[in-house]
């Protein structure tokens, strides 16, 4: 019997001062293979905007895509924890419609969600959400959804100040419910002073190495995405160049006659 991640597996992490790891997934088979690799936390991020559907930012993808998604990867999941990022304005209009979409995101095979930011407001979903049964993974430093308030892609946390009001936030967090945290481009000393006071874990995104847990988006890992890299994304792999070869290769074949052979028909 597979025993599952889940909020306590994460916590015994933290309090055993084990790292884990956390990696996104947008569809069965790649889940099913990072669940078998042994990730502790398969998130199926919003970054599938740009990487899987080709859209500018993550603000046009919406609950129905976010839905689909997240079917697919939950039945390639077995033992790690399965966690949906909730899309712009899909947590943000009032707490009746926040707590219908994030339920439905459990419904369809999540174990728990992601929302971004930190208000009076949020806090209060986050509260509502954790009281009806749903697991929340908070998300502070930058946050790509406030990318227009924010100004573009630029770190958080720089000051002692800046760190201070993000501890202050995290901690406001953890009093809600939250299990752990996403610090996403907070510079690493800064990372690594809210991580050591907070009690939940924190999961650095471009976070540096001291925090509990590192999230990579998978196709950043795999060489897949070639659009735009991180600075804190390492590429493990070249699937570009696989995926290019390979489909070179088919092209020639078909094109030439040797595809298919005689062990290839009926």
């Amino acid at each position: 019997m597979i025993k599952k991640v889940n909020v306590k597996t994460i916590q015994k992490y933290k309090d055993n001062k084990e790292k884990f790891s956390v990696l996104t997934a947008y569809d069965y088979s790649t889940a099913k293979y990072l669940d078998e690799a042994g990730i502790d936390i398969i998130l199926i991020g919003d970054s599938l905007a740009m990487v899987a559907l080709g859209y500018e930012t993550t603000h046009s993808v919406g609950v129905e895509e976010m839905s689909i998604f997240t079917k697919a990867v939950s039945k390639g999941v077995q033992r790690a924890m399965v966690v949906t990022d909730m899309p712009f304005l899909s947590y943000h209009t009032d707490i009746p419609s926040a707590v219908k979409n994030c339920g439905e995101m459990i419904k369809f095979g999540a174990n728990a969600v992601k929302i971004e930011g930190f208000s009076d407001y949020i806090l209060d979903v986050i509260s509502r959400l954790t009281e009806t049964g749903i697991p929340v993974m908070g998300h502070l430093g930058f946050t790509p959804q406030f990318l227009n308030t924010l100004g573009g892609y630029k770190i958080q946390g720089k000051t002692k100040e800046a760190a201070e009001e993000i501890l202050k936030q995290a901690k406001s967090l953890e009093q809600a419910g939250v299990f752990s945290i996403v610090l996403e481009m907070v510079p690493q000393n800064s990372a690594r002073y809210i991580t050591e006071n907070l009690t939940v874990p924190t999961i650095s995104c471009g976070a540096g190495k001291y925090c509990d847990a590192q999230v990579l988006v998978s196709d950043d890992v795999f060489g897949k995405f070639s659009d735009f890299k991180p600075k804190f994304a390492r590429k493990y792999g070249d699937m570009k160049s696989l995926i290019l070869d390979c489909a070179k290769r088919f092209n020639e074949d078909v094109k030439s006659g040797k595809f298919p052979s005689d062990d290839e028909i009926f």
